[in-house]
């Protein structure tokens, strides 16, 4: 299939209703009249309404994204899959999560549930497809939909946090840390905050991360996702080391167009697909430069590990959650 997927047009204002932006929203509800309530069958096969099930009155994410995408899709939703661990209880409660395919012809519920397994997504995340005429109505109520894309890997890197209750809606991308995230689903958009105490902190604050060096602010920002150094594997592989093990031409070549190498077939980059469960590298749109700090900082970082005794360094990768519970949650709120 080769048809339109439309992002990537410049944010403009759609409505009174809607305000996009970093920082800013207005709490002006669209209800019925405004969003669509057409039908979507998820990975289940189960049918749901647009605004009367998946949105009406609830804090929901939502992201635009097709399985075939060896783009940046799957740091997307390996981004969202941090951001649903982190939220933990509070996923199917107090915030609701949904990815809609714009391939629907090749992403059939099934094949959105493996897509779905293939990720380790745990309950309370749906994957939805349907008709393309309605996920696109969809889209354009949501502002993300573009007239002049002409393939389906013309996408943006965007998904939508929102509150239909009160009409706030925001953008952001798998580039935003996931605290950040997680602190506007459970405290901006929410009528309460539901943030633990002591981890509660202003989007502004959050979101920025340490005053450190182009690399391992690139690293921070675009490769714990799906990678650690010296942690163990997470989606893909632990990189610690990676510079000693790797050509650097190739490492290089793979950081700049990982899916190039991958059409090519290159033995190494097809290998490590297989590795791990066929979750291709995204290209992260870095320039050189970038690049090579990043290199720079993953060999900084090896120099570092191997001088630091085995008793002083982090325990193998586990995401820690900053919510509390939504039992606690709810007692408190008694």
């Amino acid at each position: 299939m080769n048809r339109t997927d439309r992002y990537t047009a410049p944010w403009v204002a759609i409505t009174a209703v809607l305000l996009w932006g970093m920082h800013s929203a207005i709490a002006a509800p669209a209800g019925a009249d405004y969003f669509p309530n057409v039908p979507l069958v998820n990975q289940d096969g189960e049918t749901l309404h647009f605004y009367d099930d998946v949105i009406k009155g609830k804090v929901v994410a939502i992201n635009f994204m097709f399985t075939s995408c060896g783009d940046i899709c799957p740091l997307e939703t390996a981004k969202l899959r941090d951001i649903q661990t982190m939220l933990g209880d509070h996923v199917g409660k107090n915030v609701f999560m949904y990815s809609i395919t714009v391939d629907p012809d090749r992403d059939t519920p099934a094949v959105l549930k493996a897509y779905r397994e293939k990720f380790k997504v745990g309950p309370g995340w749906q994957f939805l497809t349907g008709k393309i005429e309605d996920i696109d109505r969809i889209r354009k109520k949501l502002a993300m939909y573009n007239e002049d894309g002409d393939e389906l890997s013309d996408h943006s890197i965007n998904f939508v946090l929102g509150n239909e209750k009160t009409g706030q809606w925001l953008k952001r991308t798998p580039f935003d840390v996931p605290e950040a995230i997680v602190s506007v689903l459970l405290e901006r958009l929410q009528t309460h905050s539901l943030m633990a105490s002591n981890s509660r902190q202003s989007y502004t604050e959050v979101r920025a991360l340490p005053s450190v060096g182009n690399g391992k602010n690139l690293f921070l920002s675009r490769c714990t996702t799906c990678h650690t150094m010296g942690q163990g594997d997470k989606l893909g592989p632990d990189l610690l080391g990676v510079v000693s093990r790797r050509d650097r031409q190739w490492l290089t070549r793979w950081l700049k167009e990982p899916e190039v190498m991958l059409k090519e077939k290159d033995p190494l980059a097809i290998a490590l697909l297989d590795q791990y469960n066929n979750i291709p590298m995204p290209n992260l749109k870095l320039k050189s430069t970038d690049i090579s700090d990043l290199i720079e900082y993953m060999q900084e970082e090896e120099r570092r590990v191997n001088a630091t005794p085995k008793s002083l360094l982090p325990q193998p990768y586990k995401l820690q959650s900053i919510i509390k519970n939504t039992a606690e949650t709810t007692a408190s709120s008694e």
